[in-house]
C-alpha cells in the first residue's frame, strides 16, 4: 500500500474489513487525474463517508449507485452535496419524501448530520468521470464497497440497510436479515421516483423495524432551512 493510500483510507475501517482493501481503483483514479481527466468527488474526498461515519458509529447504511457527475456536487457522501450547492434531483426527491414521511418542514439539504449520527452514506461505486454517469462502474470499486458492507454486517449491533435502486438492492445477499433491518425501494432519481420511491416512508419504516428488533431509532431530523426553496 502506498503512503498516499495509507493516508487516505481510514485506519478504523482498515482494521475491521474482512480482507485487505483492494485499492486498485484509487490508483486508476490518480492516474486519470494525472492525465488531465476530471474525476468526482474531488481529490481527498473519495473516502469522506468512511471518515465521517467510522465503524464504531455505524447504525444505518444508505446505499446509492455512484457520485454526482456535475461540477461542485459530489463530496464523497452518497446523495449529499456541499452546503450552498443547488440540490440535484435525487436529493430533492429524498428531502420531499423526508418531509412527507416524518411530517417535517423543509430541511437544510446538508446531509452531514445523518453521517455524524451513524448513517453511512455509501455508494457502490466511489468515483465518476465528469459528465459521464456510471463511467467508473467497471473500475472495481464494488469489491471494496462489498467488503465495507460485509464489515457493517458483522458489527455487533443491529444495523439498518437502506437500498435505493438496483445496484444497491443487488447487495442484499451480503446482509444477515435475521440480525439486521433491510428497507428497499426504487432509486430516488426522477426516472424512477414516481414508481415507488415516493410514499415508501423509508425513515419511519427503518425506525419501526429497528425498534421491533430492540434497537434504538435513528434521529433523522435535519436542521430546518427557511432560506432554501425547492
Amino acid at each position: 500500500m502506498s503512503m498516499a493510500t495509507s493516508e487516505t483510507f481510514p485506519e478504523e475501517w482498515l482494521r475491521i474489513l474482512p480482507e485487505p482493501p483492494d485499492l486498485t481503483p484509487l490508483e486508476t483514479v490518480s492516474s486519470m487525474r494525472e492525465n488531465g481527466r476530471v474525476v468526482y468527488p474531488p481529490e481527498g474526498c473519495l473516502f469522506t463517508a468512511l471518515r465521517e461515519t467510522p465503524p464504531s458509529k455505524v447504525r444505518a447504511v444508505i446505499l446509492g449507485q455512484d457520485p454526482y457527475h456535475e461540477p461542485d456536487q459530489a463530496m464523497g457522501l452518497a446523495f449529499a452535496v456541499p452546503h450552498g450547492t443547488p440540490q440535484p434531483p435525487s436529493l430533492r426527491n429524498i428531502l420531499k419524501e423526508y418531509m412527507d414521511d416524518l411530517g417535517e418542514e423543509m430541511p437544510s439539504p446538508d446531509l452531514r448530520p445523518w453521517a455524524k449520527r451513524g448513517v453511512l452514506l455509501l455508494n457502490t461505486v466511489l468515483s465518476v468521470e465528469a459528465g459521464k454517469p456510471m463511467s467508473h462502474h467497471r473500475l472495481g470499486w464494488q469489491k471494496l464497497t462489498d467488503s465495507i458492507l460485509r464489515a457493517c454486517n458483522a458489527l455487533p449491533r443491529t444495523v439498518a440497510f437502506i437500498l435505493w435502486g438496483k445496484p444497491a438492492q443487488e447487495k442484499r445477499p451480503l446482509i444477515d436479515e435475521s440480525r439486521h433491518v433491510v428497507v428497499t425501494s426504487v432509486h430516488p432519481s426522477p426516472l424512477s421516483a414516481y414508481r415507488g420511491f415516493f410514499g415508501s416512508k423509508p425513515f419511519s419504516t427503518v425506525n419501526r423495524l429497528l425498534q421491533e428488533k430492540g434497537a434504538p431509532p435513528i434521529d433523522w431530523i435535519l436542521p430546518r432551512n427557511t432560506d432554501f426553496l425547492f
